[in-house]
C-alpha cells in the first residue's frame, strides 16, 4: 500500500508532497485511522530518565511545526521530535529547497527552518492527543546574529520547556549561515552553560527536569567530536543527537540534484553518522546517551547504530522512502540483535 502511495507522492514536487502528506497523516491522527493500521511495537527502554515503548523515534523536520503529532504517533514510533522551531515565524529559503534522490535513497534540502515559529507549535502541541515522550527541536531565527543566538535558544527554552519531555537544540543544520559555528570552542560552552543554568531555574519553577539534548553535524574530524563530548559532559547536558544532514556529497556524485546546496540526508549519510556515533560512544563511555539518526533505510541500520553505542535511534528520510513498515523493522531487528 505504502509502495503505490510513495509512487502517487514522488510524481509531485517534494515539497508540495511533504506538505500533502503531513495534511494527511494529521487528519488520519485526529480520525484515530493511522491506530487501526499500525500498533506501536513494544521493546521498551528507559533513556535521560524517561520512559519509551521502544527505541525507534521521528526524526525532527518531518513535522516541523507540530500539525501531524497524533497521526505520526499512531503509526508506531516509540517517541516523536517535531521542531526545528524558532522565536518568530520565518519562511526559510527561496524554494526550490528539497530535493529527491531516489536512486540513492537520499534528499538534500536547504530548507532554512522554515516554520509558523514557536507560539503555533505550541498550540499545536496543547491541541493533540498524544501523551507519549515528545521532543521539541529548537532553533535561532536566520536574522539573528550568531553571537546573539543564546538568545534565540533561551526564548525557545522558556516557552516549550512546560510542553515538552526532553528539548533538542539544533546547532548543526547547514542551512542557517553561522550556525555551525556554535559547535565549536568558547561558542559551544557559553551556549551550553547558558542552557544549563536556565534548565536549572525552570525546574525549579515548573517542578519537572526536562532534559536537554545536543544536536551535531556528521562532518567534524574526530577531534573535534572529542572536544564536543568533553564539552557536553562538562556542562552537565542529557543527550546528544548524531547526526544532522552532512555537506560531503559522497555516494551520490553525478546523480540529479546531486549538486544542489543543502545537507544531504538518508541512505549516504548512514557510514558519516555511525562512525559519529562510534567516536562519541568512544569519549562518553556511556556517561551520555547517544540518539543515533541517518541513513537508516533498514532494520539492520538501526540496530548497527545500536551496537555502535546508541541508546534510541530516529528517523526521516527513510521513512519517506520506505513508510512506516520501516518502525517495526527497525524495532524488530534491535531486539534481534539483543537477543544475539
Amino acid at each position: 500500500m505504502y509502495a503505490l502511495a510513495r509512487e502517487l507522492m514522488f510524481k509531485l514536487s517534494p515539497e508540495t508532497s511533504h506538505e500533502l502528506a503531513i495534511d494527511l497523516i494529521g487528519a488520519a491522527g485526529r480520525l484515530g485511522l493511522n491506530r487501526l493500521l499500525c500498533k506501536t511495537p513494544s521493546l521498551p527502554v528507559t533513556v535521560m530518565g524517561l520512559e519509551f515503548p521502544n527505541p525507534v523515534g521521528l526524526a525532527a523536520g518531518l513535522d516541523k511545526n507540530g500539525d501531524a503529532i497524533d497521526g505520526f504517533a499512531q503509526l508506531g514510533f516509540g517517541f516523536i521530535e517535531i521542531g526545528t522551531v524558532t522565536p518568530r515565524p520565518q519562511p526559510g529559503n527561496p524554494k526550490p529547497r528539497l530535493f529527491r534522490l531516489p536512486q540513492a535513497e537520499a534528499i538534500i534540502n536547504r530548507m532554512g527552518f522554515n516554520n509558523h515559529g514557536v507560539d503555533h507549535l505550541l498550540e499545536r502541541v496543547k491541541a493533540a492527543q498524544y501523551r507519549g515522550v515528545l521532543g521539541i527541536n529548537i532553533g535561532k531565527n536566520f536574522d539573528t546574529p550568531v553571537e546573539r543566538a543564546v538568545d534565540d535558544y533561551l526564548i525557545c527554552l522558556d516557552k516549550v520547556y512546560p510542553h515538552a519531555s526532553y528539548v533538542t537544540v539544533n546547532v548543526s543544520s547547514p542551512n542557517t549561515p553561522g550556525l555551525r559555528s556554535l559547535q565549536f570552542g568558547d561558542s559551544l560552552k557559553q551556549l551550553l552553560e547558558a542552557l544549563r543554568l536556565r534548565q536549572e531555574d525552570l525546574n525549579e519553577r515548573h517542578g519537572r527536569r526536562v532534559p536537554l539534548a545536543i544536536k551535531i553535524a556528521p562532518d567534524m574530524s574526530d577531534e573535534e567530536t572529542v572536544l564536543v563530548a568533553r564539552a557536553l559532559l562538562d556542562t552537565g547536558m542529557d543527550a546528544v543527537i548524531a547526526t544532522n544532514t552532512t555537506l560531503s556529497r559522497e555516494g551520490v556524485e553525478g546523480l540529479a540534484h546531486a549538486d544542489e546546496a543543502g545537507g544531504l540526508s538518508g541512505a549516504p549519510v548512514r557510514d558519516k553518522s555511525t562512525h559519529t556515533v562510534r567516536v562519541l560512544a568512544g569519549e562518553l563511555g556511556g556517561r551520555l546517551p547517544i540518539i543515533a539518526v541517518g541513513g537508516i533505510t533498514e532494520g539492520a541500520h538501526a540496530a548497527e547504530k545500536i551496537a555502535a553505542g546508541a541508546s534510541l535511534v530516529q528517523i526521516y528520510s527513510g521513512f519517506i522512502y520506505k513508510g512506516p513498515a520501516l518502525i517495526r523493522a527497525a524495532v524488530d531487528a534491535i531486539a534481534a540483535a539483543g537477543k544475539a
